[in-house]
């Protein structure tokens, strides 16, 4: 191997071109550089000049904010404890008196609840000065100053003066009076945008129930119209007159006297911590010759029907979820009301949950008698349904149908009134659905091993989290999924199975669905979990007392007969249509039949 002992001549030369050319580049940018800061610098001597003459908005609000400069003060009354920062002027904190946030240390409710704590929530209006700067008066700092029940908040601007009139008045409303003097030298818009910033915190035991409740809510139309989000909303043309955000039980509502138009409202769920949700809002005022001289009002409240009704005129009630519609008034009207009446007795919860569904079996008993009464006639019909499937087995499905409608025709069997008792229970199991996650007053009420029966029960507590189920298994769900299945096996004795191909099996579905639902009981409100066990135990006790005390299948069979001697009833509306529809179909397929057998 040959040694190196130095740069021979092709490497001299090759270094000496190297070194020419990186002079040259180093003079050329040097000179480049030079030039670029004598532009610069003589932009800067203009810039100057030019911001002399101009409103120093920019400096103030880009002067660091003195620690000293900001101050708290605070307001409170019987139900509202609520702190006011010098910093934006904004509510810093709000507290509810007479309730508590939950601990998952003690798993007890027994930490103060704050709707507005430690910078969750900030909000403002934000300008546009003449030269098309943005200020926002989160960004300046406020005087305060307490008389009474109320304090006031003072910032100047360039001139212009900003007040917060905050007056704390009774229950659990703010009045929130804005003031400016002078802002008409700074703007010239005849709008201002109120911006509003809110992450809400976990205050319940079940995260994602919680999180599934909170949304957007707010009223337009002079409060004639209401409506939630779940997801994120655009108004460009409706005023709003009042927005909230509502967690499970608790509200935080900004009202205006003017209305929020070109209303934009965005959320974000947050996946773990104590945070649920981030929530921004964006909204228009509109000034009185440019100067915001308006009315608003802050509402930090619980979710309790009664309250929200009392703001007359507000629509408040609409926030609280309790359905639309009859599911809605159902509530309003009756569930909420019975409830009410009894834990007026001064009995637990538990148990006027237990006496809430006797009443309502009873009222839904007459139509459970209809539909077990036509359960024992099919029954009795069945060993014909049987044969005439036989009969028809390699035949058109469509004739198999019509063979097995006519034997119900005949034996006065009509289908439809085994759909209306199904019908006229969903209402029900959708109102109660409503009804136990978003009643106040369940919230912290235990029941035999149950601490909250607004929360699920996870007295069986695993070591791991299982997908679909958690980390908990819920008593209330494994024996509400226990009576579901015993009640299914008992009302699918004597259900149809379907003829035509590709049907599924219902016998298998029923059987599927109390399994499926435990996945959803097991975090759902061990109330609701309750109400649902109570109601299919007594639903096989019901069936019980049917089959042995009141329905007599000797009897039913004896109608039947009696029915068929008759002869076939007279087809109703809907066997009709039923009917001329089937016809239809086989015609049809008669029809792309020939033209296959032509081609």
């Amino acid at each position: 191997m040959q040694q190196n002992n130095g740069l021979d001549k092709k490497q001299l030369i090759s270094l000496f071109v190297l070194s020419a050319v990186m002079m040259a580049f180093m003079y050329y940018f040097q000179n480049k550089q030079a030039e670029e800061a004598k532009i610069t610098e003589q932009k800067a001597k203009t810039e100057q000049k030019v911001n002399s003459t101009k409103p120093t908005v920019a400096a103030n609000l880009s002067a660091p904010v003195n620690a000293a400069a900001v101050k708290n003060v605070t307001l409170k009354n019987e139900l509202l404890t609520v702190e006011f920062s010098s910093l934006g002027g904004q509510i810093s904190s709000a507290k509810l008196n007479k309730y508590s946030a939950y601990d998952k240390k003690s798993d007890k409710h027994d930490l103060p609840l704050y709707l507005f704590n430690k910078n969750n929530s900030s909000y403002g209006f934000q300008f546009k000065d003449k030269t098309g700067k943005v200020f926002n008066t989160k960004d300046l700092v406020f005087v305060p100053n307490v008389e009474g029940n109320s304090v006031t908040m003072t910032a100047q601007i360039s001139g212009a003066t900003i007040q917060y009139i905050y007056t704390l008045l009774d229950k659990y409303t703010i009045d929130f009076n804005v003031k400016t003097q002078g802002l008409s030298n700074l703007i010239a818009d005849d709008k201002a945008d109120f911006n509003w910033n809110y992450s809400v915190r976990g205050m319940e035991k079940g995260r994602s129930q919680e999180q599934t409740h909170s949304e957007f809510n707010y009223a337009f139309n002079n409060y004639k119209d209401a409506d939630y989000d779940t997801n994120g909303f655009e108004e460009p043309k409706e005023t709003l007159n009042w927005l909230g955000v509502k967690q499970q039980f608790f509200t935080s509502v900004i009202e205006t006297s003017t209305g929020f138009v070109n209303a934009k409202g965005t959320q974000e769920s947050i996946k773990e911590g104590e945070f649920l949700k981030k929530f921004n809002f964006d909204g228009q005022v509109k000034l009185a010759g440019n100067e915001l001289n308006q009315n608003f009002k802050w509402y930090f409240m619980p979710l309790d029907l009664p309250l929200l009704k009392s703001y007359e005129g507000k629509e408040f009630d609409t926030i609280l979820p309790l359905g639309w519609s009859f599911i809605g008034t159902l509530n309003r009207w009756f569930f909420v009301p019975v409830y009410n009446w009894l834990t007026d007795w001064g009995m637990a919860a538990g148990w006027v949950i237990f006496l809430m569904t006797i009443v309502t079996k009873l009222v839904l008993s007459p139509v459970m008698y209809k539909q077990h009464k036509l359960s024992a006639m099919m029954k009795v019909v069945k060993p014909e349904i049987e044969e005439a499937n036989e009969k028809f087995k390699n035949a058109d499905p469509l004739k198999k149908q019509q063979a097995t409608m006519e034997i119900y025709r005949k034996a006065g069997i009509n289908q439809m009134a085994g759909c209306l008792p199904a019908l006229v229970q969903i209402p029900i199991f959708y109102a109660l659905f409503r009804f136990f996650p978003n009643m106040i007053d369940l919230r912290g009420k235990s029941f035999w091993f149950v601490k909250d029966l607004t929360a699920y029960d996870d007295l069986i507590k695993l070591p791991f989290n299982i997908p679909l189920i958690g980390e908990h298994l819920s008593i209330f769900a494994i024996a509400c999924t226990i009576v579901i299945l015993i009640y299914t096996i008992m009302t699918s004795g004597n259900m149809q199975q379907p003829q035509q191909e590709g049907m599924p099996n219902m016998k298998v579905m029923m059987y599927i669905f109390p399994v499926t639902f435990f996945f959803f009981l097991n975090t759902a409100p061990s109330g609701l979990s309750w109400y649902y066990f109570v109601s299919n135990a007594l639903n096989i006790l019901i069936i019980l007392a049917i089959k042995n005390w009141i329905l007599d299948e000797k009897k039913i069979h004896a109608m039947i007969q009696q029915n068929k001697a008759k002869g076939p009833k007279p087809e109703g509306k809907f066997q009709k249509r039923m009917r001329e529809m089937m016809e239809k179909a086989q015609e049809q397929q008669k029809l792309q039949e020939s033209q296959k057998r032509k081609k």
